[in-house]
């Protein structure tokens, strides 16, 4: 059995996972990082697998009542565990703990197993952005309420 465990982390940790995530062509620094999360309620996750860090997922309060999922990613060696998976769900049940009512996030339409994972966990299409050079850059607005 694949030991896994999750845990509060750091910027400086989901900067240095960034960098490792292929798809990332030009991974945020920590000077956005801390510009987005210094003055809002946030949570920032580490997944790791027997004790090595596999992925990340950082949110932050958008609004009153509303939480934003704004970056995540798991190391390509550790994919098709669930990971993102369980960070989603650990998120949510964070975000109704601190009194939230819903869960936005974004995702690129070149993204599509992001996108399945999210629809499959209750997220529904809010809004498509045209946005860069090519479809598969369009941004993809997804929204779920999490008062039951």
């Amino acid at each position: 059995m694949i030991r896994q465990t999750y845990r509060t982390g750091t910027i400086d940790e989901v900067v240095a996972l960034s960098q490792q995530i292929p798809e990332f062509d030009n991974p945020y620094q920590a000077d956005v990082y801390q510009a987005r999360l210094s003055d809002t309620t946030h949570l920032i996750q580490i997944a790791e697998v027997e004790g090595e860090a596999a992925g990340f997922k950082v949110g932050y309060q958008l609004e009153d009542g509303v939480f934003y999922s704004w970056m995540g990613g798991i190391l390509p060696d550790f994919r098709a565990l669930g990971l993102a998976s369980e960070m989603l769900k650990a998120q949510e049940a964070w975000a109704v703990g601190q009194g939230y009512h819903s869960l936005k996030v974004k995702s690129r339409n070149r993204y599509a197993t992001m996108v399945a994972m999210l629809l499959r966990h209750g997220y529904q299409i809010e809004h498509f952005e045209p946005k860069g050079d090519t479809v598969a850059d369009h941004r993809i607005h997804l929204h779920k309420n999490l008062k039951k």
